[in-house]
């Protein structure tokens, strides 16, 4: 994520499995609890309610979505699916011992470091601070990238959330068209136990949808927002706590101060030892 795949074993990103397994487990269990009350499988399939739930839901939020908000719509739905290769702790270790070779050769000695950063956000900050930008400047600069960067997630966020809220109200349109094609052959009294059965099924996908599948996404992509602003936010300070040549000891201090306590618990401390203004890293745990 930083360094390349040589620097982070993590590197690349995989299913989320917590998504993927969650959907599958609440579609499980609607199937189980159907199975114990005796029902079948069949009774729940119905092309003409999936229709109309599924394709007036996109409609309703095509109307208010944009032509780039449509293209990126795949995108928005892969970080959803997909988890990305985010460790705040390695990131503190490297900025870290950023912070010792910067104290030990000077800033122009992170050149090579800025060029081989993998994460476009982290290369852009230090070359910030390798050219002798003030400080308030670069601040300003990369919470001004944090800032868009968090309103085009919101809008990704956005779409999920109004499919969410679209979706049961679909689902009750498709439930009364569906009666309404019921009381037309009324004719037939025995046939209108299952029509009604039939009708409430659009009420079903519609609801169902919208809790176990729209929704979700829209929460797990806040999560994920969540997670690259934090990660962004350390990158700042510990950028600007580099280019202010501040002890190592003092780097790793105030950025573990953006770690819950099992994270910190989990990253061990660092050793420094400060000997003629120099400082040298012992990798062990404190």
């Amino acid at each position: 994520m930083l360094m390349g795949r040589s620097r982070n074993s993590a590197a690349g990103s995989r299913m989320d499995s917590t998504t993927v397994g969650g959907l599958l487990f609440g579609v499980g269990c609607l199937i189980a609890a159907l199975w114990l009350e005796g029902g079948h499988l069949h009774q729940l399939v119905n092309l003409p309610a999936a229709v109309i739930v599924l394709g007036g839901t996109f409609g309703a939020t095509l109307i208010g979505l944009s032509a780039r908000q449509l293209r990126d719509l795949p995108h928005i739905l892969r970080q959803a699916l997909v988890s990305p290769s985010i460790d705040i702790s390695q990131t503190i270790r490297w900025l870290v011992t950023l912070s010792e070779k910067a104290r030990r050769e000077g800033l122009l000695a992170l050149e090579a470091d800025a060029n081989a950063a993998s994460d476009e956000f982290l290369k852009r900050a230090l070359q910030l601070a390798i050219d002798g930008t003030d400080p308030e400047l670069v601040r300003d600069i990369l919470q001004l990238e944090i800032t868009f960067l968090e309103e085009r997630h919101r809008q990704g966020e956005q779409v999920f959330t109004s499919m969410g809220g679209y979706a049961p109200t679909m689902g009750v349109l498709g439930t009364v068209m569906g009666l309404i094609h019921m009381m037309s052959r009324i004719e037939n009294p025995s046939q209108m136990g299952p029509a009604i059965a039939t009708a409430f099924v659009a009420t079903l996908y519609g609801v169902s949808s919208a809790n176990l599948l729209f929704l979700p996404i829209a929460n797990k992509l806040r999560t994920r927002h969540a997670e690259e602003v934090l990660l962004r936010e350390v990158i700042v300070e510990g950028v600007l706590a580099i280019q202010s040549g501040e002890n190592p000891r003092i780097v790793e201090q105030r950025l573990r101060a953006f770690l819950s306590q099992r994270q910190k618990r989990a990253l061990p401390t660092l050793r420094w030892h400060i000997h003629d203004d120099q400082s040298t890293q012992e990798h062990k745990a404190a």
